[in-house]
């Protein structure tokens, strides 16, 4: 890396005093307020501290799938890898890797792995992590049905695209046409707490005042998830702009979204098409 910018190995040295001070804080408070709930019982360690840096690549190359739990407990990030060591695209939950890759990793990583650490910890940390990606990509999932419903909803097609204005690139969740100028683009929004509320709605109103520069005649609207429905009306207080042509709150079901999304249609002043 330039020297201008830190590798995961410069910012692992700039925290690597705090960290062993909460690490026993923590384990200090945990014996401290479960005291009458422990038990010491006979459990599986890994022993790193045994293992070479050479054995390690042996074994990252024949078991890849063990990649994930233990780069989540070097605090290292599939970004972090592409960044330092130029292994890009590395899908760290299924990762393929070869004999180089693999010497390259596990030279990487070893450093920071602990002495020893108990196995079913490791996999405890493995299953936080993997239920975190997990409900991140059911989230994301809700974008994509909204952009179909709207599809099906208006006999458009509408898909991700990109806007140039002003010199700066946006990105619309939901765009149509699919090619050439962009006529109708929606912006779909999950609001999950009260206190970003001002960040999103102010993100979404700064989109649209680009996209009119981008288009004066296009259609901007947004689809919203905010949980808490006697809110809304706040919301919509916001967002009141004449850059703005419409905008729906939508819930985590199709129904709900296939509601609004019909809203929204009729809100541009497009035809709808008719639940087949």
């Amino acid at each position: 890396m330039p020297d201008d910018y830190g590798s995961h190995s410069d910012f692992m040295s700039w925290v690597e005093n705090s960290a062993p001070q909460r690490q026993e804080s923590v384990k200090t408070s945990l014996r401290r307020a479960f005291e009458e709930y422990i038990e010491v019982q006979q459990t599986e360690f890994i022993l790193f501290g045994r293992i070479t840096a050479a054995d390690l690549a042996s074994i990252l190359e024949a078991h890849p799938e063990v990649l994930k739990p233990l780069i989540l407990l070097c605090n290292i990030a599939g970004r972090a890898i592409s960044r330092d060591l130029g292994i890009r695209n590395l899908n760290t939950y299924k990762p393929k890797l070869d004999t180089i890759q693999a010497a390259a990793i596990a030279g990487y990583i070893k450093p920071f792995l602990p002495p020893a650490v108990v196995i079913e910890a490791l996999t405890e940390l493995d299953r936080v992590q993997w239920i975190d990606k997990e409900i991140r990509r059911l989230k994301g999932h809700w974008e994509d049905l909204v952009t179909r419903a709207l599809t099906a909803r208006s006999g458009r097609r509408f898909k991700k695209r990109k806007f140039v204005a002003n010199k700066e690139e946006f990105e619309i969740d939901s765009a149509s046409p699919v090619k050439g100028t962009i006529e109708i683009a929606v912006d779909v929004k999950r609001i999950e707490a009260r206190r970003d509320i001002h960040k999103r709605t102010d993100e979404i109103l700064n989109k649209a005042a680009h996209f009119k520069e981008f288009n004066p005649s296009g259609l901007f609207g947004a689809v919203i998830y905010y949980p808490f429905v006697d809110e809304h009306v706040n919301i919509e207080r916001r967002m009141t702009s004449d850059h703005v042509d419409g905008l729906v709150f939508a819930g985590q079901s199709a129904e709900s979204i296939d509601s609004a999304v019909s809203l929204l249609i009729g809100q541009l002043g497009l035809p709808l098409v008719a639940d087949s």
